[in-house]
C-alpha cells in the first residue's frame, strides 16, 4: 500500500476523517489535489499549481526520527533548511537520532512513508511522539502540508495550525 488517498481507510485516521475534523473545529484550510509527493523534489515540480504568489508561506519536509532510547519525534523544517542528524540529535539535547521504520511511522503517527505531516500529530500525541518546530513556521502566514495522505496537500494559516496543536495536546518545541 502507498501513502496516497486511495488506501485512507487503511490508517487509523482518515484523511477525509482529519478533513471533517477541522471542518467540524472551524479551521480553515485550502485543499489542493495532486499526484503522490514522495520527496521534497516532487513537491517542487508541482508547487507551482497551487501556491498563491506573494504568500508568505511555509513548504515543510518532515522527519519521522528515533532516539537510542526508543523515544520518537516528528520534525518538522522548511523544505530547503539542510539536516545533519547528528547535530539535529545535539541540538535537540537527545543524543543520536535515526530514522523510524514504516512500521512504528504507522503504529505511532498512523500515517504511510511519504505522507509525513505535522497534521499526523492528531495520532502522535497519544504514543508520546515530541513534537518539534522549524521556527520560520512563526514568520510564516501559511503553512504547506500533507493531510495524512501524500496525494493532497493543505494551506492552513498558522494561527489555525497552532489550534490545531492546542485543540489535540501537542506540544511545540521551536527549533532555531
Amino acid at each position: 500500500m502507498d501513502a496516497s488517498s486511495a488506501f485512507q481507510d487503511t490508517l487509523p485516521l482518515s484523511s477525509d476523517a482529519l478533513l471533517a475534523q477541522l471542518n467540524d473545529w472551524g479551521l480553515a484550510y485550502r485543499l489542493h489535489t495532486h499526484v503522490p509527493l514522495r520527496t521534497v523534489e516532487d513537491s517542487k515540480a508541482v508547487e507551482d499549481q497551487f501556491m498563491v504568489p506573494g504568500e508568505n508561506a511555509l513548504r515543510v519536509k518532515n522527519l519521522y526520527l528515533r532516539d537510542k532510547k526508543k523515544r520518537n519525534y516528528l520534525v518538522t523544517l522548511e523544505q530547503n533548511r539542510a539536516i545533519d542528524l547528528k547535530a539535529l540529535g545535539a541540538e535537540l539535547g537527545v543524543g543520536n537520532l535515526s530514522f523510524g521504520s514504516a512500521d512504528r511511522l504507522l503504529q505511532n503517527l498512523g500515517i504511510r512513508p511519504g505522507a509525513v505531516s505535522p497534521l499526523a500529530m492528531i495520532n502522535g500525541v497519544q504514543n508520546e511522539v515530541r513534537f518539534f518546530m522549524d521556527a520560520a513556521a512563526r514568520q510564516s502566514d501559511v503553512v504547506y502540508m500533507h493531510p495524512l495522505v501524500n496525494d493532497r496537500t493543505v494551506a492552513m494559516s498558522r494561527a489555525d495550525l497552532m489550534d490545531f496543536f492546542d485543540r489535540v495536546g501537542c506540544e511545540v518545541t521551536w527549533l532555531p
